[in-house]
C-alpha cells in the first residue's frame, strides 16, 4: 500500500544568511521574509540610486550589504558587485562568452538569464553559454569554474542556459544541456569536485526547488523537483537518483515555470498544456508515484511561476495579453482573473498580506492578497526599460533591474 505524503518542509540553503541570496528568495518560492515586508506602501517609491550594468534578464540578489549582478557586455560575460547603500562598484569579474542566438529569438537580450546563488561566502553563476563560476563574494577572486560551452549546442536554444544554481544537502546543483542531451551535476560548493552526475534531457530554462518530503511511515527524501525539455522530475540530492518523472513534452521545449508546492501538491504549467496539480505518493522504500489531482488548461502559465498560499495559488498566464489570476489549490477551479493587458510577463511575490507584481513594462502593483476578488492597491512606475528579472524586496526598499540597469528605490 502507498504512504501517502503528509508533511512538506521547504529546505533553504544552508549556510546562508542574506536579503535575498537566490532566485526567488530565501527559500525559492516567491514569499518575501516578514522583516522584508512594508508596514506601509508609499504613494510614490524614490529612486536612491541607479546603475549601468550591462544587457541581461538575471535578477539581482543582495547578500552582506551587496547587490550582485550577472550581466553581458559583448562578448563578455560580466559579474558585478554592488554597496547595497551606495550603487557604488565594489569589484567587477569577467570572463569570454561568445553566444550564438537562435534566429527566432533575435528580439531577446543575449542573456544571462540564470540568478546567482551566494552562500557561505561563495558567489556562483552560470552563464549563457554554460559557464559555471565561483567567485568569492568579498573580494570577486575566482575560487573555481566549470565550463560546458563546448560541449553543447546553444544555438537552437531560445535563451541558452538559464537554469539558477541551487544548494540542497550540501551540494551545488546545475543543470546543463542543450536540445538533444544534458545532465543534472552536483558539485562540493567550496571545491568545485564533482559528486555526481544524472546523465539525461537537456533542460528546459526552469529552475528547480528543493524540498524535504516526510511521508506517514517516517521516511524522508530530500530532492530537487524541477522541469527538463521534455518532462518533470524529482532528483535526490544525495545520490543523484532520478527517484520519479512526468513526461511533459513541448514542441518548442519551453519548460519555463518553475515548479511550486500547495500543501502535498506539486503545481507545473506550460504555455500550451495548462496548469496541473500531482500529488506523490510513495512504496517503502522509495517507488514514488505521481498522481494527477487536477488539470486547468484555461490558465496556462509560459515564463511566470506562481505563489502558493495556503489553499491557493496565484499566478500569472500568458492568456489575453497577460492575466493575473487565483485558483483553488485542492480542486483547480478559478476563483477570479483579471480582463488581461497586463504584459508578456509579470514576476510575482508574497510580501505579506499582499501579492507583489512587477511586469515586463516597468510596473510594479501590489495586489491584496484575496482569493474572492481582484484588489489593487497601488501600482508604480518603476522603470523605463522592460523588467524581466524579479524584484528583490529588502527592508525599505526594492531592488529592480532593468534592460541594462540596477536600481534601488526606496518605499
Amino acid at each position: 500500500m502507498r504512504q501517502l505524503l503528509v508533511i512538506l518542509v521547504t529546505v533553504s540553503v544552508a549556510g546562508v544568511e542574506a536579503q535575498w541570496p537566490q532566485w526567488r528568495g530565501p527559500n525559492r518560492d516567491g514569499v518575501v521574509a516578514g522583516d522584508n515586508v512594508p508596514t506601509a506602501w508609499p504613494a510614490k517609491p524614490t529612486l536612491r540610486w541607479t546603475q549601468k550594468v550591462g544587457e541581461g534578464y538575471s535578477t539581482p540578489i543582495a547578500s552582506n550589504g551587496r547587490v550582485f549582478i550577472h550581466s553581458r557586455q559583448d562578448p563578455e560575460e560580466v559579474v558585478t558587485a554592488l554597496d547595497l547603500a551606495t550603487g557604488k562598484p565594489v569589484w567587477t569579474a569577467r570572463y569570454q562568452s561568445a553566444f550564438n542566438k537562435n534566429k527566432y529569438a533575435n528580439e531577446m537580450s543575449k542573456g544571462p538569464f540564470a540568478t546567482p546563488l551566494a552562500a557561505n561566502g561563495i558567489l556562483y553563476t552560470l552563464g549563457t553559454g554554460a559557464v559555471l563560476s565561483a567567485f568569492d563574494e568579498k573580494t570577486g577572486a575566482l575560487k573555481w569554474r566549470k565550463d560546458w560551452s563546448k560541449e553543447i549546442d546553444t544555438s537552437k536554444l531560445f535563451t541558452g542556459t538559464a537554469m539558477s544554481p541551487i544548494i540542497d544537502n550540501g551540494l551545488l546543483i546545475v543543470h546543463v544541456g542543450d536540445d538533444t542531451k544534458g545532465a543534472f551535476r552536483a558539485f562540493d560548493p567550496q571545491t568545485g569536485t564533482e559528486k555526481w552526475s544524472l546523465p539525461g534531457h537537456g533542460p528546459g530554462y526552469a529552475s528547480p526547488v528543493s524540498r524535504r518530503i516526510s511521508t506517514a511511515a517516517s521516511q524522508t527524501s530530500s530532492q530537487i523537483i524541477t522541469m527538463t525539455d521534455k518532462a518533470v522530475v524529482g532528483v535526490e540530492t544525495t545520490s543523484g537518483k532520478l527517484l520519479w518523472q512526468i513526461p511533459f513534452p513541448d514542441e518548442w521545449n519551453e519548460n519555463i515555470v518553475t515548479p511550486v508546492l500547495a500543501n502535498d501538491l506539486v503545481i507545473i504549467s506550460g504555455t500550451r498544456k495548462g496548469t496541473f496539480a500531482y500529488r506523490l505518493d510513495v512504496k517503502p522504500p522509495s517507488t514514488w508515484t505521481p498522481t494527477q489531482v487536477w488539470h486547468n488548461p484555461d490558465v496556462p502559465m509560459y515564463m511566470s511561476s506562481p505563489v502558493a498560499d495556503g489553499g491557493f495559488i496565484y499566478g500569472f498566464s500568458n492568456r489575453r495579453k497577460g492575466q493575473l489570476f487565483c485558483v483553488d489549490a485542492a480542486s483547480g477551479k478559478v476563483k477570479w482573473t483579471t480582463e488581461g493587458r497586463t504584459g508578456m510577463n509579470a514576476a510575482l511575490q508574497i510580501a505579506g498580506p499582499n501579492l507583489v507584481v512587477l511586469t515586463t513594462e516597468g510596473e510594479l502593483i501590489v495586489v491584496r492578497k484575496n482569493p474572492d476578488k481582484y484588489e489593487e492597491l497601488h501600482r508604480y512606475a518603476i522603470a523605463d526599460g522592460q523588467t524581466w528579472g524579479q524584484p528583490v524586496l529588502l527592508k525599505n526598499g526594492v531592488v529592480i533591474r532593468a534592460a541594462d540597469t540596477v536600481a534601488l528605490w526606496s518605499l
